[in-house]
């Protein structure tokens, strides 16, 4: 229980130091969101004016504070831009992105599993050296280049969708998941490379310990050895790669949500930063930010559980 609450207690102070640095670093963006909303009638009078009604003449930490303390009562602030609140405009667009996150991550752990598993049982092999070439080419192509190899092969010449006409869940699930594994597949590529990668080291490190000595000397065959003993303890290292994973693909996300025009909330962050719409890219960035921490959190409690030593200590 004193494990858990530590780890609680890292979460939030994570997050607060995550909240503040996000909201300084919108500050010193050049340009003042003020300016922007004016438009060609932007004058430094009236940008002054609009800039005290909106409390951007506040100081840093005052407007800081302030943002907080209303971030976590619910209210996220008011659009620049649209005028709408950022709550609606960022829990509208989230469903997307959760989307392709989830179902990426989903693809990772179903292909790296068991071809890891397979390369491990099989090392030196010809299947093992196939996949390990595969997997060195897979972890050197960006996300953006697979996306764009996927809307070529599957979107122009197969036609298996038609790229940019993202298609809601709520008007045909199966269109939906159909046209989101592909964005699925190219942010996960490169992430299933290298966990198989990592969870094919893991396995051979552990085959080549003491205990998997003992067990060979007892009679256990190669695979047995694996299924009942290693597989177990290789995976604790490998939870720890999947957490990280897991927060890489939403940064993949939000660049492959670019190529194939889902509307999620990759899309709006960027845009918000392009037009100075601060509240909208603040909200984004936090929620990214809970997303990581959370799952970290996660895996932290998951390892625990799974490594003895880690509850001792």
């Amino acid at each position: 229980m004193k494990y858990i609450l530590r780890k609680l207690l890292t979460l939030i102070i994570t997050l607060f130091i995550v909240s503040l640095l996000a909201f300084l670093a919108f500050q010193v963006i050049p340009g003042s969101p003020a300016t922007s909303m004016l438009g060609t009638n932007a004058t430094p009078e009236k940008v002054a004016q609009l800039e005290e009604e909106m409390g951007l003449d506040d100081p840093v930490l005052v407007r800081y504070g302030r943002w907080v303390a209303d971030f976590v009562q619910g209210d996220w602030g008011e659009s620049y831009s649209y005028n709408l609140p950022v709550k609606d405009m960022v829990l509208e667009k989230l469903p997307a992105t959760a989307a392709l996150v989830l179902l990426a991550f989903a693809i990772t752990v179903a292909a790296s599993f068991p071809l890891g598993i397979a390369t491990a049982r099989r090392e030196g092999s010809r299947l093992d050296r196939i996949i390990t070439v595969v997997n060195q080419i897979c972890m050197s192509i960006p996300p953006v280049f697979v996306g764009i190899l996927l809307c070529f092969v599957f979107g122009i010449t197969l036609r298996v969708f038609v790229p940019g006409n993202f298609v809601s869940f709520a008007d045909s699930p199966g269109q939906f998941f159909l046209y989101m594994l592909f964005p699925a597949l190219a942010v996960a590529l490169s992430r299933m490379a290298m966990t198989v990668k990592m969870l094919r080291s893991s396995i051979l490190d552990e085959m080549n310990k003491d205990y998997i000595r003992t067990a060979f000397s007892r009679g256990r065959t190669r695979v047995d050895a694996l299924k009942k003993h290693a597989l177990r303890n290789a995976m604790i290292p490998v939870i720890a790669f999947l957490a990280v994973t897991a927060a890489e693909l939403v940064a993949g996300s939000i660049v492959v949500e670019q190529v194939f025009a889902v509307p999620g909330i990759g899309r709006l962050l960027l845009a918000s930063i392009g037009s100075r719409d601060f509240p909208v890219a603040q909200a984004v960035v936090v929620l990214l930010a809970v997303w990581v921490v959370v799952v970290n959190f996660i895996a932290d409690i998951l390892y625990q559980y799974m490594d003895p030593r880690v509850r001792i200590q």
